[in-house]
């Protein structure tokens, strides 16, 4: 054998490498099972039914040995006080079998027992309690036989030997662990399937919530579980009531107004069209036009409801996009793409086109060119994102920057902005199954990155019909 065929050491430990994410997987699972409402119960029936059970084992054990010896005690002491009354009152009859007299010279005698800690020393001194005092107790020798008390009371002329109840070791622990471990596992069975129980009517008010958080409609929450339960649900279906139906007057509110307003903003832009001064009649239609984009932002903000439009690739819709954006954006040339999700990242077309109007909207108003429009497929699903590469916004105003009918910088109210832009882009992106991320992209531009999971992409063949939307 030559030396090149002998492996290194750290060779033989190759295969851990392959293992580890197997091992980093499990890790994960079992640390979000027992993160989970399910999985702390389950542990807390389990510690609690360990400590219990192993805990009334060893009582049941303890208790039943002091029982053992407390009847062994009472039976030799009945035994040897039966004898002397039988001896005292018919001394010529024949003792019971096993039961005998034996001189005190006699060389059968035990001699005194020299171990002072074992279990018959104990039972000894037990015996010589229930006795008058000066009493000795003894007991024969052992062997194979059973055991012999000899008791020596005063007054009495000879030893009085009786058989010893024997004090038996400890039990077989075969069939005793046998059944503690079926009682065990049946009450464990019992005890998760009273968590799981538990556990359900939470985990669909969890379900519940989520779907609220992300503006999706919320069906009523069965009312089930313990009393607390059942208030905390009752209470959050009352909510989800009110909310739906304070949003629902707002909307209607909203869209009425924004409906009204057309009409007379057409008309309006329609006088002055014919304003024979340009530098007039330009003022005017770029203030009417101002003020369509604000009713029609008003109109989305107050639709809610689900988008039907049919389910696109990201990434084509985009580029579609984009060079649209291209073409009839002034100052709009320097929009860059960087489109890497792959053909299984689908959206609804209708949400997927207003969340780029918006944000190249607020971009060319807001920030600086060149703009990037990018996706990427990652481990947890996909990822869009827009940004520029403007001043960005501090940092202190970032959680107002979605908040609606906030402007930030209030000079430019009147240039057709309304504050709508990124709250309509929140909102499309939570009802498509999203997360969003507002946020200054290494110190320089606004960046919005919207992550949607596997789970909220839609399949192709559960698309849709193209269902136009009336929003005027």
């Amino acid at each position: 054998m030559t030396t090149n065929s002998i492996r290194p050491p750290h060779d033989l430990f190759e295969p851990c490498g392959v293992t580890e994410p197997y091992v980093s997987r499990m890790a994960n699972r079992l640390h979000r099972t027992l993160d989970s409402l399910f999985g702390r119960l389950a542990l807390l029936v389990i510690v609690v039914l360990l400590l219990s059970h192993f805990a009334g084992y060893a009582l049941f054990r303890l208790e039943g040995d002091q029982m053992q010896a407390r009847y062994a005690v009472e039976e030799a002491v009945f035994l040897v006080d039966a004898v002397r009354q039988h001896i005292a009152s018919t001394p010529n009859l024949p003792l019971p079998s096993r039961v005998r007299v034996v001189e005190l010279t006699s060389a059968t005698v035990p001699p005194l027992p020299t171990h002072t800690d074992t279990p018959f020393s104990r039972f000894l001194d037990a015996v010589r309690e229930r006795m008058p005092p000066g009493t000795e107790v003894r007991v024969g020798k052992l062997g194979k036989a059973p055991p012999t008390l000899w008791v020596h009371q005063s007054g009495d002329r000879d030893w009085i030997v009786v058989p010893l109840q024997p004090l038996g070791g400890p039990r077989p622990l075969e069939n005793t662990v046998l059944w503690l471990t079926l009682i065990f596992v049946s009450a464990v069975m019992a005890g998760l399937f009273a968590a799981w129980q538990l556990q359900q009517p939470l985990r669909s008010l969890a379900s519940a919530v989520t779907r609220f958080g992300r503006g999706q409609p919320v069906p009523p929450v069965t009312e089930r579980g313990p009393r607390e339960l059942r208030q905390l649900t009752h209470g959050f279906n009352q909510m989800v009531q009110e909310v739906a139906r304070t949003e629902n007057d707002r909307a209607v509110m909203l869209a009425g107004v924004a409906h009204d307003l057309k009409t007379p903003l057409a008309r309006l832009r329609l006088r002055a069209e014919m304003m024979d001064e340009v530098k007039v009649r330009d003022g005017v239609v770029r203030d009417v036009d101002s003020m369509t984009h604000i009713v029609e932002q008003f109109l989305v903000f107050a639709h809610d409801g689900a988008d039907r439009s049919e389910a696109v690739e990201v990434d084509a819709q985009c580029e579609r996009v984009v060079r649209s954006y291209r073409a009839v954006g002034e100052g709009a040339a320097r929009v860059l793409i960087d489109l890497k999700a792959g053909p299984g990242f689908l959206l609804p077309a209708a949400t997927l086109d207003r969340i780029l109007s918006n944000l190249l909207d607020n971009a060319h108003a807001y920030g600086a060119p060149p703009v990037m429009v990018a996706t990427t497929r990652t481990s947890m699903g996909y990822t869009l994102s827009v940004q520029d590469n403007g001043g960005g916004i501090a940092a202190q105003d970032l959680i107002n920057a979605s908040r609606p009918f906030v402007r930030l910088d209030p000079a430019r109210g009147g240039s057709g902005h309304s504050g709508l832009g990124l709250t309509i882009v929140e909102r499309l992106v939570r009802r498509a199954g999203g997360e969003w991320e507002l946020g200054n992209h290494d110190g320089r531009g606004l960046r919005i990155l919207m992550s949607f999971p596997l789970a909220s992409i839609p399949a192709p063949i559960l698309l849709a019909p193209l269902v136009p939307e009336a929003l005027g």
